[in-house]
């Protein structure tokens, strides 16, 4: 499986961000997609996760109500809408994908390469 994110940039605080990751391979092995993130000096974060399927969705506990994960299965992309952004959710965000439902940690089988988001105050 292989997985392509995109969409990270700089925001403000209280701003908004879209990250994008494509998925392609043997996306038929895959039942959870997720998101992690890393900040500077930290370990890698759970985020949000998605039922490739049935869309059920699980977060951690820092961004619920501000972060939104979604799936347009046609294009084999899951998304993470990030609203009200803080500065403390400035990392290194990595799309994931595991071979079991569900994965609510950082220890994916897939990974795609990190795309960096920014958050000023």
């Amino acid at each position: 499986v292989q997985l392509q994110a995109s969409g990270g940039g700089l925001a403000q605080a209280g701003g908004s961000l879209r990250l994008s990751c494509a998925a392609s391979g043997r996306t038929f092995s895959v039942y959870t997609m997720g998101w992690v993130r890393q900040a500077p000096g930290k370990e890698r974060e759970f985020v949000a996760a998605i039922n490739w399927s049935g869309g059920t969705t699980y977060y951690t506990e820092s961004v619920k109500g501000r972060f939104t994960i979604s799936r347009d299965n046609a294009k084999n992309t899951i998304y993470l809408q990030m609203n009200s952004l803080k500065p403390e959710d400035t990392a290194v965000y990595y799309c994931a994908a595991d071979k079991v439902w569900v994965k609510l940690s950082p220890s994916y089988d897939y990974w795609g390469q990190g795309t960096l988001v920014t958050v000023s105050s």
